[in-house]
Formats: structure tokens, C-alpha cells, sequence
């Protein structure tokens, strides 16, 4: 097992790594939509959150060698289940064909106020 870590995405808030590569996995961490510049979400609403969230997802993939190509399961937790079809528009734009396998779900709050977090599985 090995934790991975890159400075083009926010750093791990807690007691948990971005993300971690074990037997041919990569398991990254829910991404919020903080811009790992600024330390701020990104302006706008769930559009620009979805594409800050679904990028520091890519950086972290990338940091293990790979790309969003290699992604097999995301999971995207909306705030707002009226959002959907928002993030979907914008989370369709990262991925094509064969689609990850996903779930999107709405909870009843996200860390720091956040409207999007997004997880993901990707292969080696």
C-alpha cells in the first residue's frame, strides 16, 4: 500500500491521504472543489465546482501515472439533488466512453459548505 500525495491538489484535511495505490488500484479521497492555488472553492456555483473537484481528481490520478481514462467507479455527493443535472452537464465533459461505473447521492451537507465532492477508483 502506498498513500500519494501531490502540491497541484488541496492537501488532505484530516487523517487521510489524497489517495492510496494498493494491488493495482488507485483510490482517491472525495475531492472538494478547493482550488489548491487559492485554498478557496471555486467561484460560481455546482458547474464550477464539479470541474474544480473533478481536476483536483485528475492531478491526484496523474500523480500515480495515470489518467481520468483509468477511473472504474466514481461517486459524486451533491448538497442539492437539484444540481444534477448541472453537475452532470459538466461531469460528462471529463469522461467518455466506456463510462465509469457511478453514483451520485445527495447528502444532507459536505465539508465547508461545498455544493459537489467527488471520489473516484481508477486502475494502474
Amino acid at each position: 500500500m502506498k498513500a500519494l500525495h501531490t502540491d497541484l491538489a488541496p492537501a488532505a484535511i484530516g487523517p487521510y491521504s489524497q489517495a492510496i495505490e494498493a494491488n493495482g488500484f488507485i483510490f482517491a479521497s472525495g475531492q472538494l472543489p478547493i482550488d489548491p492555488a487559492t485554498g478557496d472553492f471555486a467561484v460560481g456555483g455546482v458547474k464550477e465546482q464539479t470541474r474544480q473537484s473533478l481536476t483536483n481528481a485528475s492531478r491526484i490520478l496523474e500523480s500515480a501515472g495515470v489518467d481520468l481514462s483509468h477511473v472504474v467507479k466514481t461517486t459524486v455527493f451533491l448538497a442539492d439533488m437539484a444540481d444534477f443535472a448541472a453537475m452532470n452537464e459538466v461531469y460528462s465533459t471529463f469522461f467518455n466512453a466506456p463510462f465509469p461505473a457511478r453514483s451520485a447521492v445527495a447528502v444532507k451537507a459536505l465539508p465547508k459548505g461545498a455544493l459537489v465532492e467527488i471520489e473516484c477508483i481508477a486502475t494502474k
